[in-house]
């Protein structure tokens, strides 16, 4: 009998409007799903959505064809009492939570445990970077602080997925806090070959998949290209929930020259992305920070070289022909490296097609990550 995990995240399949953590949680239960007997605790409506998902029960255990078990709470259903029943059904092996600052799928959970001798597995969810805590500081410190105080942290086992996440827990949770770093899992490979991009000197088009958002630096971006010369276009997928915030950057669209093009395209599918970045010559993402960046790895994979800020684990990028990750200090160094792409013939882009190629296949290959999630869940 394979050990059985209970998973609590605010959103899952078929959801996808709320990214990365979606797709962290997906791809984990790809992976595992012959090791470990999954039930997920989720809502049963997407991200900024209120309609529930068509054709499925709420507040009963569901099958999905990949055999996780998951439970769709309706927003009645979503309540002490049926958090309580789902800890106290089984003999969990794990309580995997997602997040930190989710009430009723981050805090109630390990409100109910507390004191408990069940194993709790946190992820952070790059939810501790510097980046994510000045929005709403002082709450969430007040937050992570209380935490703290009511043993809600005891005995919990804190997953990062890269170095400086570690050093974020310590800070913030305390030096004592068990902390595992392992790395998210990125999507089980197709076996896809790498597709010819065609480019022409003078021309780029460049793509973004992620939230219209402050953390996702999307004014930062759309400035960026004010002073690139050739023809640009530079187009946006994904959920808008700030309005002040997209007006911003419509306002910063508007003073763009005639030769760069903004448009946000609406959002698009996970499944659907792979064959969307093959319209493009980069992806072009200065995000405030990530703590892994699905929408990268996958891009990688797809031979998109990268445009990024120095703010994800994807470092190194220009040694490895992948692409640039700069610093978020000044937007100059990001048109240099908008207007160099602009100007590749296809001779000159292609050895960064290979290199971002290479680079995702090494890590989406590695088996190591796959090695260490399970060790993380079942000690």
């Amino acid at each position: 009998m394979k050990p059985k995990v209970l998973v609590f995240i605010d959103w899952y399949l078929p959801g996808y409007k709320a990214g990365g953590p979606v797709r962290s949680m997906a791809n984990l239960v790809d992976h595992l799903r012959g090791h470990v007997d999954l039930h997920i605790v989720t809502t049963n409506s997407d991200y900024t959505e209120q309609a529930p998902y068509p054709n499925i029960a709420p507040d009963v255990w569901t099958t999905l064809p990949g055999g996780e078990k998951v439970w769709y709470a309706s927003p009645s259903g979503v309540n002490t009492a049926t958090w309580r029943k789902l800890l106290d059904q089984e003999d969990w092996t794990t309580v995997y939570i997602n997040g930190l600052y989710s009430r009723w799928f981050s805090v109630m959970p390990l409100w109910l445990l507390r004191g408990s001798a069940q194993r709790r597995v946190v992820a952070v969810r790059g939810m501790l970077a510097a980046g994510m805590l000045k929005h709403g500081s002082l709450k969430k410190r007040a937050f992570l602080a209380a935490m703290k105080l009511l043993g809600c942290y005891k005995d919990v086992v804190f997953q990062a997925t890269n170095t400086e996440e570690v050093e974020d827990v310590k800070q913030w949770i305390g030096t004592g806090a068990e902390v595992q770093l392992v790395s998210n899992l990125g999507r089980k490979l197709k076996g896809k070959a790498l597709a010819p991009r065609i480019k022409v000197p003078g021309e780029l088009r460049l793509v973004s998949v992620a939230r219209i958002a402050v953390e996702k630096n999307t004014l930062f971006a759309i400035e960026c290209l004010a002073h690139v010369n050739g023809k640009v276009t530079f187009d946006l997928y994904g959920p808008i929930y700030d309005q002040a915030y997209r007006q911003q950057c419509e306002v910063a669209i508007a003073k763009l020259p005639p030769n760069v093009t903004v448009a946000h395209k609406g959002t698009v599918a996970p499944e659907a992305v792979a064959d969307l970045f093959a319209n493009y010559h980069a992806l072009f993402m200065p995000s405030q920070g990530e703590n892994f960046g699905h929408t990268m790895v996958e891009a990688l994979a797809s031979g998109l070289p990268l445009l990024i800020s120095d703010r994800t684990p994807w470092k190194a990028l220009v040694s490895q022909h992948a692409g640039w990750d700069l610093p978020l200090t000044e937007r100059n160094p990001f048109t240099e490296a908008t207007q160099r792409l602009v100007d590749m013939d296809q001779a000159a882009y292609d050895p960064w097609v290979a290199g971002a190629f290479t680079l995702g296949e090494r890590y989406l290959n590695d088996p190591a990550p796959v090695k260490r999630t399970l060790e993380l869940i079942l000690p």
